[in-house]
């Protein structure tokens, strides 16, 4: 049967049911799901569950994350809260007289890669505590990328968008739109190069990514092409383990990986909405909604100006941004009526993919990996399928900020996994994808279930809003409820309507205990959902 292009318009609004099992996993592409219900029906537990779908994702949705990315990882096992750190440095040539001159930070080519942590993360993961042997985790990512595989309509719309900016980047045309174009939605996409290095990265348990031929490729291809990463510079990388970092609200805590991370705007978001009364019948009104919005616009303000590498915050630390007075402080900068402009403030004086997976022995891992801006850099190197992260991007060039480029630092992360626990008991691991929109929709979900009592695909399913970059302007999903759109405007607020199947809004994959399992859910603006047994 051949398929029009109107065969893959979707008129009409579907509902999703979230799913009840045991076992869970759920992310955002059905091959990746399937992954991790394989790793469950071989034994193995959630890590192994999580992982064999994360890394089935570099395949079957390459255009949000890849083997060449980054990864952080928070995990319940044994009674605790794990986090994992496996975000790369910048090379050591990588120094802030290399971009002197320019105004800001490039998005994308080699002077945007730093060094891939991906790899490290699915190795250390499992090594702490996987129960099947690392190579079986592959088996289902290598098939696709050696068989092929039919590429799904959400993934097709997301790569295509991307098309014409990469198609110069060295490398990309080869592996990834050998026609000029991504895979139409139903195409057979195959990538040999992606198979050979899955099965070296199997072989060696993540060593050659590092020490070996694979990194001698990378480090070769950026030789050849003018790129910073030389084999040393990959050779040193080390994933962290660390404490995750939390905060209260109403009677839950919200649990984020520290910076270099985001994670800690929307803790700072949350510790500032405590100062207010929320109605809990009134998830959708215009009053909540401003809340939130005022909330994470100054969580935005001081991040912006404050969080970047860890070693490098020493005058402002997390600790500072979370102190609960000057939480408080910042609450009474918030008008109930009136929209202010946001400014960081004084806290002392003087394209990603989300996944989750959980057992029916309380393991519960919430994960996610990104190449940042869709394919990344958009470097590829040769036959090898490795679509290089461009996480330089997120560092900057101001003299001095504790995220100025510079040799060795870690720049500013986007992407977050977030895990909820209620009176010291693990509640729900969940994550929203997708740039800036990650602490905005940690917030929002988790007002929803806290405030309003909804259940995690109720609060998935329900419209969102995206304070845009100039910390300002606020864009609404095409579904908005039109009075709180109104009434958002007549508190000052610039309001932008999104076209329907805009991608700018994340997308969640949840997974909360409850009696005898879970319940997982998936959220409706990815092709994905959750499975079970």
């Amino acid at each position: 049967m051949t398929l029009k292009s109107s065969f893959w318009s979707f008129p009409y609004v579907s509902q999703r049911m979230p799913l009840l099992a045991e076992n869970v996993v759920s992310t955002s592409q059905p091959l990746a799901s399937a992954a991790g219900l394989s790793m469950y029906l071989r034994g193995g537990n959630a890590v192994d569950a999580a992982l064999a779908t994360a890394i089935t994702l570099t395949v079957v949705e390459p255009c949000q994350n890849g083997i060449g990315g980054d990864a952080f990882a928070l995990i319940w096992a044994d009674g605790k809260l794990h986090g994992l750190n496996a975000s790369g440095r910048a090379p050591k040539r990588m120094t802030a007289e290399h971009f002197k001159g320019r105004d800001s930070m490039p998005m994308r080519g080699w002077d945007s890669v730093t060094v891939p942590g991906t790899v490290s993360a699915w190795r250390t993961v499992s090594e702490k505590f996987g129960k099947l042997p690392f190579a079986d985790l592959f088996e289902p990512a290598i098939r696709y990328a050696t068989d092929g595989y039919l590429v799904s309509p959400t993934v097709q719309r997301q790569w295509q968008a991307q098309v014409a900016d990469l198609l110069p980047q060295p490398g990309y045309r080869e592996a990834f739109a050998p026609q000029g174009r991504a895979p139409l939605p139903g195409e057979k996409f195959i990538c040999p190069g992606q198979a050979r290095t899955l099965t070296r990265i199997a072989e060696s348990k993540g060593d050659d990514f590092y020490h070996g031929e694979l990194a001698a490729a990378i480090a070769a291809h950026a030789r050849n092409t003018g790129g910073l990463i030389e084999e040393a510079d990959l050779a040193a990388h080390r994933p962290d383990w660390v404490e995750p970092i939390s905060m209260n609200y109403r009677d839950v805590t919200l649990h984020e990986i520290g910076p270099n991370g985001q994670g800690i705007g929307a803790l700072i978001a949350l510790g500032i909405l405590d100062n207010f009364n929320i109605d809990p019948q009134d998830a959708d009104g215009p009053l909540a909604q401003h809340l939130k919005i005022e909330a994470i616009k100054l969580a935005i303000a001081d991040m912006s100006e404050y969080v970047g590498d860890p070693d490098a915050m020493r005058n402002v630390t997390a600790g500072h941004l979370l102190d609960p007075a000057y939480l408080h402080k910042r609450a009474t900068l918030i008008d109930i009526d009136r929209a202010s402009p946001a400014r960081a403030g004084s806290p002392i004086n003087g394209g990603t993919v989300y996944l989750t997976a959980a057992d029916k022995d309380g393991m519960m891992v919430s994960f996610i990996q990104s190449n940042f801006k869709g394919f990344g850099s958009g470097v590829v190197v040769p036959n090898t399928g490795i679509a290089l992260q461009n996480r330089a991007f997120g560092f900057n060039l101001k003299q001095g900020h504790p995220n100025q480029v510079g040799p060795g630092k870690r720049p500013f992360h986007t992407i977050i996994p977030g895990f909820v626990t209620k009176g010291g008991a693990p509640l729900m691991s969940f994550g929203v994808m997708g740039g800036s929109m990650q602490a905005q929709g940690h917030l929002q979900i988790v007002s929803r279930i806290a405030d309003h009592g909804q259940n995690p695909q109720a609060a998935s399913d329900a419209p969102r809003w995206r304070v845009q970059d100039d910390n300002s302007t606020v864009a609404v999903e095409w579904n908005f409820p039109k009075q709180t759109i109104e009434g958002l405007k007549a508190r000052g607020h610039k309001i932008v309507v999104a076209p329907r199947f805009d991608t700018e809004f994340g997308c969640g994959q949840f997974a909360l205990k409850i009696d005898g399992g879970y319940l997982a859910a998936s959220d409706h603006r990815k092709d994905g959902y959750p499975v079970g047994m």
